[in-house]
């Protein structure tokens, strides 16, 4: 897969450029289709507000990570020498180019799975609305009402500045409830919420 930096280099090579231009498409349309027939209450501004909340390079960009996409990425020697595979751009685009070429391989039946298979829990949790994806407050809130200390957040963060990764541990009381990583501390500290909130989730009666 050759992104379109590499293209820069190589002026011949547009089809990742189309393969973007197509998948962006094809993204937009399988979450319209989704949240319109599954969220019948909400008006219309707040499903653009819900679409744009899961369609946008920076939810891209972290479903790339977690699908692995950079490693499969052909890039150019400058590129892939200044943290290329890590950069949120590139990530988007390239996720954006995979879901184009599913779409052109397997059509839209297969196309929607996977946009749905990468996509469907923020959807969900979008869709719960203010706080809906603010897993920090939302463990903030259940430690609480457990009547259990609040939490503390320990980041630690390793790599080049331009490829730079965080480590987050967040402790409730002397326990380590939960851990997460990311392209920020912020993003390392609600990875890190997210994962102590659902174990505590599970096992709380309430």
């Amino acid at each position: 897969m050759r992104h379109r930096s590499w293209c820069a280099e190589n002026p011949g090579e547009t089809s990742n450029e189309r393969l973007e231009f197509l998948g962006d498409a094809v993204l937009g349309l399988v979450v319209t289709d989704f949240i319109y027939r599954t969220y019948t209450e909400l008006p219309e501004g707040e499903l653009a507000k819900l679409r744009a909340s899961v369609v946008n390079s920076e939810a891209l960009a972290d479903v790339a990570v977690e699908a692995g996409v950079g490693e499969a990425l052909l890039l150019g020697r400058g590129e892939n020498l200044s943290g290329g595979r890590e950069k949120p751009s590139i990530l988007a685009d390239a996720m954006e180019a995979v879901i184009g070429a599913v779409y052109l391989d397997g059509g839209w039946a297969d196309a929607e799975r996977l946009v749905m298979a990468l996509l469907a829990e923020r959807i969900t949790e979008a869709a719960a609305g203010p706080g809906g994806q603010d897993y920090k407050t939302r463990l903030q809130e259940l430690a609480s009402r457990l009547g259990g200390p609040l939490p503390r957040y320990e980041v630690l963060d390793e790599g080049p500045d331009h490829a730079k990764r965080f480590f987050a541990t967040v402790h409730i009381g002397a326990d380590a409830a939960g851990a997460g990583e990311g392209r920020s501390k912020k993003q390392a500290e609600q990875a890190a919420a997210r994962a102590a909130w659902k174990q505590m989730a599970e096992s709380d009666p309430g």
